[in-house]
């Protein structure tokens, strides 16, 4: 059995390397992190998340959170890659078949298969967990039809996790389902490559699904099941997920702002900017609000993996607060390291352009705060959505 925190040790150690060498590149060239997200494989980071019994290394939300926040202290993009992989890992395992535990658990576990969501729609906006993608009954299967928007690692990934709705109300799937879906599913059509303001490598591209057949065997749970996969699975390990890595952002630039502030010498005087008592305050200042958050998506992840009767408002807050969190810290780091940090191509460049993703990211800052407060009310989530 793979050792935890040895393995969150070694994810630390890739991100420091390998991924912070390929960081610039990456976003430079809006290429998908490829060397390091196999290192990461290589070293059993693909089943983080998987129960030991299929060879994983039995980890839940805080394991998660924590090697995205280490990935997304250099590469933002290379920590959504591995978040998203995180999470469709997750929801394959909830309720895997022996089936699937063979042709799809084991392979991930050992390294060999990459993973990850389909559940976004150019029609749904926030509210995701609503597809329009239809699933109809075949002789030989199941047909999908319809398109799904923003699919993180796509082209890239060996399968991916697809929500679906009924194509006919009397058929016995339910109002949703979710499949597990080939890459090399006929039918299955890619958009263009992604070309975004930030998290430039995380390949979020289209994917159009036209009478694709999909097996039997990859109905994920039971008919219907969609909406508990949502809110049971997807929710929790997204949303740790999403909060690790823009938490990454917000210790990344703060770590840019010492370094910085530490090094920089005043010509006239010879005192650093370090020496300015101003410069310490609002160090320090970014430093607590940070650790503060932190703390909280670490105690809000531990809740949920524990399963305490208030983990959900937590669990929701969690990506919410390191989104106001993370913008401000970029932003505040940024002014202290003055016009250096504000040169195109640099860290703090992409930081400030990757960290904007973390309020428009579905579920936004407004539907999570949204859900929290129905959540304290016990008003249904979705009671008017």
């Amino acid at each position: 059995m793979v050792d935890r925190q040895a393995l969150i040790e070694r994810i630390t150690e890739i991100a420091r390397t390998v991924v912070a060498e390929d960081a610039a590149a990456t976003d430079r060239e809006s290429c998908w992190p490829e060397r390091g997200l196999r290192a990461l494989q290589r070293v059993g980071a693909g089943g983080l998340v998987l129960p030991t019994e299929v060879g994983g290394v039995g980890g839940g939300l805080l394991d998660l959170a924590r090697a995205c926040e280490e990935l997304g202290r250099f590469c933002p993009s290379t920590a959504l890659c591995f978040g998203m992989h995180g999470v469709g890992s997750a929801v394959l395992a909830a309720k895997a078949t022996p089936y699937q535990k063979e042709h799809y658990l084991r392979p991930i576990a050992a390294g060999e298969h990459l993973t990850t969501l389909a559940l976004s729609e150019p029609g749904s906006g926030a509210h995701f967990y609503f597809p329009s993608t239809r699933i109809g009954d075949d002789p030989e299967g199941f047909r999908l039809d319809g398109t799904k928007s923003f699919v993180t690692n796509g082209g890239h990934a060996d399968s991916y996790v697809v929500s679906t709705a009924a194509a006919d109300e009397s058929e016995r799937f339910g109002e949703f389902s979710c499949v597990v879906v080939d890459a090399d599913t006929a039918g299955a059509e890619w958009g263009p490559e992604w070309r975004g303001a930030g998290m430039r490598g995380n390949s979020s591209r289209s994917l159009t699904f036209r009478d694709a057949l999909v097996p039997r065997e990859n109905l994920l749970g039971e008919a219907g099941d969609q909406i508990w996969y949502v809110f049971q699975v997807v929710a929790p390990y997204f949303l740790m997920a999403m909060a690790g890595t823009y938490l990454g952002i917000a210790l990344g630039a703060l770590d840019d702002a010492i370094a910085h502030v530490k090094d920089r010498m005043y010509a006239h005087s010879g005192r650093r900017l370090a020496d300015n008592s101003i410069i310490q305050h609002r160090l320090g200042q970014i430093w607590g609000q940070v650790a503060a958050t932190r703390a909280f998506v670490h105690r809000a992840a531990t809740d949920g993996d524990t399963g305490t009767a208030d983990a959900l408002l937590g669990i929701l807050s969690a990506k919410a607060e390191v989104a106001e969190c993370a913008t401000r810290a970029v932003g505040d780091s940024m002014t202290l390291i003055g016009g250096v940090g504000y040169g195109a191509g640099g860290a703090m460049d992409r930081r400030l352009r990757d960290v904007r993703a973390a309020h428009v990211m579905s579920p936004t800052t407004d539907l999570l705060r949204l859900w929290t407060g129905r959540a304290l009310v016990d008003v249904p989530l979705l009671s008017d959505q």
